[in-house]
């Protein structure tokens, strides 16, 4: 794929993934733990499924499926479930911060750790290439906005009074929402590990004839169901408690 190609389809899941919350916006009658587990059920379980079953060749994805290592399942199951408590606390910390605030620290520290942590384990020198080196330029400044945002929202949070808060976000904390984001951005780079742990389901995919470019699609079925297996057991929680 071609830099302008892998850019543009950046930029569609991006809107994607800071508009997906707005529709809650218009749920007034639902706990927040039911309407965060309805859009789970379509987005962890139903559109992994349909994405798989449209890109894979017809009649393959179960047979890639079996023959895939079972380790190799589980263990993209389990980053999915560790992703999952940062899918989860991310949805809490928009809770408590609001969109805005929320998604640019959880979301940069997300991209922050996601990009340095999985090659830094496999003990790779970012430092001993141009591209590593422009990478870790990148990220560090990717951070520095996030300390710069999280402070702009110290300030606003000072300005405003207590009814302001609430009228912008109904439950405003921002101490809270911080610690939120921040624990909800290093979880949710643990989706990378869950692509890596996943390499011999897509080797198994290519075998099976899988375009290359959607090779991820099956692992994505694994690291998704454990992901939705964190918010279920949550918001089940949440659920039989209210």
């Amino acid at each position: 794929m071609d830099p302008i190609t892998g850019i543009l389809l950046i930029a569609v899941g991006s809107v994607g993934a800071a508009s997906f919350y707005v529709p809650f916006k218009k749920v007034k009658s639902w706990a927040w733990e039911s309407y965060w587990l309805s859009q789970g059920v379509f987005a962890w379980l139903i559109i992994p499924w349909l994405f798989a079953l449209i890109f894979v060749p017809r009649g393959e994805l179960m047979p890639i499926i079996s023959e895939a290592p079972s380790s190799a399942k589980l263990l993209a199951m389990f980053f999915g479930i560790l992703w999952g408590f940062g899918g989860l606390t991310f949805g809490l910390s928009l809770r408590y911060l609001g969109v805005a605030l929320g998604q640019s620290i959880a979301l940069g520290l997300c991209a922050a750790f996601g990009t340095l942590l999985p090659p830094v384990i496999a003990g790779q020198n970012m430092f001993s290439t141009t591209g590593g080196i422009l990478t870790v330029i990148g990220v560090s400044v990717t951070v520095a906005g996030i300390i710069i945002i999280g402070y702009a929202g110290s300030l606003k949070g000072k300005e405003m009074s207590e009814e302001q808060k609430k009228a912008a976000v109904k439950e405003f904390a921002l101490k809270k929402g911080l610690l939120i984001a921040i624990f909800a951005g290093i979880m949710s780079a643990c989706f990378n590990f869950g692509y890596e742990a996943g390499k011999p389901i897509e080797d198994v995919a290519l075998a099976h004839g899988t375009n290359p470019l959607f090779q991820k699609n099956p692992s994505l079925i694994f690291i998704l169901l454990g992901g939705f297996i964190t918010n279920l057991v949550y918001c089940g929680f949440l659920n039989i408690k209210n």
